[in-house]
């Protein structure tokens, strides 16, 4: 029986132990809500006063943030501005140092032709006086013997004479002068003309070479070779005596350009390589330019055309062996093919004639130079070029106002 007992009451001890047991459990946790509340307060307001502050102050941080992310910002800007600075600079010290290898260069020409016995030019031996001078350009008339008309008429016109000229010179740094060479005849009634000319005017740069219409590639040489032994200029051009130009805007026009070394400017064209012989611009060498039909390579138009001094200066030491071809622009052109040369083609520099570069002047562009293409100049440019400038001309005061 005892064991019987036993054996029905530790089932019962058991069901009571487990009831206790969730009993207690759920004590304790209403004991845990209890003590949890009792624990939980609510923040002073000098707590909530603090915490908004460090808001604020945080909010501060962060407009500090946007301040600083907005002069972020701005950067770019001025980065772009040194990096621009620093370009400049550095085509200010590529064209320092091409004026110097081309100087260099020509001082061991001239060394070579004192050491192997040829002679110097006159033209070369120039005063010191004169090359402490800087200019900025000097603008060669290429003219003919038979052109006193057409010399006249620019002289009326677009070239200042006499004190004008002076102090166009000795004020705004640009020297005009006609090119011509001699004749076949040295010394003859062609040539004492023109000494009698330039006695009156003094506007003339004589060249050692025998003048004609086929010789102009060798006479561009020779112009070159000339006037940068005489004027250290930062710009040397070359214009024709039909051609009407206005000498203000074409200094503003190349003082955008002086900073960069080997610069060549003109109105850029392709043409056909005429390989037919008798027509006029007659290619004898057309074979050189590949298959008939082809064009040339992109050269300035020889109405106009203006280089740097390295590039002048590098015509002159190698004049010897540049290569002429039947015409003078193609071979101004040739010159410079395989050269680091930067092309600009300002189209400025070809108006037509009234009224395109009428209106062009009245638009507010005006016209570096001007001419008709069907003639390759001024057509009748001895009696039109008046005209031309009346109503395309800058104006007086442009010239004498410009800051190049």
């Amino acid at each position: 029986m005892s064991y019987k007992s036993r054996g029905v009451e530790q089932p019962s001890k058991s069901v009571v132990s487990r009831n206790w047991a969730i009993l207690f459990c759920l004590g304790s946790f209403c004991a845990g809500l209890l003590f949890t509340n009792r624990m939980w307060t609510v923040p002073e307001a000098k707590d909530i006063t603090r915490t908004t502050g460090t808001g604020n102050e945080k909010l501060n941080l962060v407009s500090d943030g946007c301040e600083q992310t907005h002069n972020i910002r701005r950067e770019p800007k001025d980065i772009m501005g040194e990096v621009s600075k620093t370009h400049h600079a550095i085509q200010t010290l590529d064209k320092t140092i091409s004026n110097l290898e081309m100087e260099l260069a020509a001082a061991r020409a001239a060394q070579e032709s004192i050491l192997n016995g040829s002679p110097i030019s006159d033209n070369v031996k120039v005063s010191e006086s004169t090359r402490k001078r800087k200019y900025l350009m000097v603008i060669g008339v290429n003219t003919a013997f038979s052109s006193r008309k057409r010399r006249d008429s620019v002289r009326a016109t677009w070239m200042p004479q006499g004190e004008k000229r002076k102090k166009m010179e000795e004020e705004k740094g640009i020297i005009t002068r006609f090119v011509i060479g001699h004749s076949a005849t040295s010394g003859g009634i062609l040539d004492k003309a023109i000494e009698a000319e330039d006695r009156k005017h003094g506007d003339f740069l004589r060249l050692d070479h025998v003048e004609g219409y086929l010789e102009l590639s060798a006479k561009t040489k020779i112009y070159f070779a000339t006037a940068v032994a005489l004027w250290d200029a930062d710009f040397y051009i070359k214009v024709d005596d039909d051609v009407h130009v206005n000498i203000g805007t074409l200094g503003t026009t190349l003082a955008r350009h002086r900073s960069k070394p080997r610069v060549y400017i003109g109105c850029m064209k392709s043409g056909p390589v005429l390989a037919q012989k008798g027509v006029r611009y007659h290619e004898p060498e057309y074979w050189k330019f590949g298959e008939e039909g082809n064009k040339y390579f992109r050269h300035a138009t020889g109405q106009l055309y203006a280089v740097s001094k390295d590039l002048a200066t590098y015509i002159s030491i190698n004049q010897h062996v540049l290569h002429k071809y039947a015409n003078e622009d193609v071979s101004l052109g040739a010159w410079f093919i395989g050269l680091d040369v930067e092309h600009i083609d300002d189209r400025r520099l070809c108006c037509g004639t009234p009224p395109d570069c009428e209106w062009k002047a009245q638009a507010g562009n005006v016209c570096v130079a001007s001419f008709d293409w069907s003639c390759s100049g001024i057509c009748k440019s001895a009696e039109r070029i008046k005209e031309v400038h009346q109503r395309c001309g800058e104006g007086e005061n442009a010239l004498w106002n410009a800051v190049f």
